[in-house]
């Protein structure tokens, strides 16, 4: 955990230990399995003891840490089911939100997700893979943008920081970053032909396949999942 962060006074310093604890979590520069000390977190951030429990309870309920009585705060193994279950529900909201989108998407929407998939070209094009992941997401919430419903894409991002793990490991062989680019240039071709049927078979098969990448990356990562 080198990487220097700085706490500002712009937002709350759970929240802000919170983000950069996940995005450490996610991207597996904190591995599972690893132990979370408050004094060593308190220390790197300069922050006293409660935000960091804060930001720990915050993990806990996202499904990233356990906390275990006498013992301590551990990121918690990959669950499969877990990652099946925030899967599904996933889809379900941002289909709905998608078809929506193919009818209300405004030019501007349009052209802010034109803009987020040159990004990503660029992005795949360094093998950048957290920059990309940024991106990624970017490009579903600015789905849900478009048609000003920003709770979706709050509610989709709660339940699928378990996903995000297997979604970053799965980057650099399983699901290369062309192949979910591509994913995505179908996704916003059908919504500028305001075609919601084929935007929502597009998100689905998007969505969908990380029920075909989860098993190989298990496979190769069997010490951050957990048994079956």
């Amino acid at each position: 955990m080198s990487t220097v962060y700085t706490i500002t006074a712009s937002e709350p310093v759970n929240q802000q230990i919170y983000r950069y604890l996940r995005h450490e979590i996610v991207t597996c520069a904190i591995p599972p399995g690893c132990l979370l000390s408050e004094k060593d977190v308190s220390s790197r951030f300069n922050v006293s003891r409660q935000p960091v429990r804060e930001a720990f309870i915050k993990l806990a309920e996202a499904g990233l840490v356990q906390v275990l009585p006498q013992r301590g705060t551990f990121v918690r193994k990959i669950s499969a089911q877990r990652v099946a279950d925030g899967r599904f529900i996933r889809e379900a909201v941002e289909v709905a939100v998608v078809r929506r989108a193919a009818q209300e998407a405004s030019a501007t929407g349009l052209a802010a997700l034109e803009h987020n998939l040159q990004l990503q070209k660029l992005a795949a094009e360094r093998h950048d893979s957290q920059a990309f992941l940024v991106l990624d997401d970017e490009f579903h919430r600015l789905i849900a943008e478009s048609i000003d419903c920003r709770l979706a894409w709050e509610t989709v991002e709660n339940i699928k920081a378990t996903m995000d793990r297997v979604r970053f490991l799965t980057l650099s062989k399983v699901s290369p970053p062309e192949s979910l680019i591509e994913q995505h240039w179908k996704i916003y071709q059908a919504l500028v032909a305001k075609d919601a049927n084929a935007a929502e078979s597009a998100m689905r098969t998007h969505l969908q396949e990380m029920i075909f990448s989860i098993t190989p990356i298990a496979e190769q990562n069997s010490e951050w999942f957990e048994a079956v």
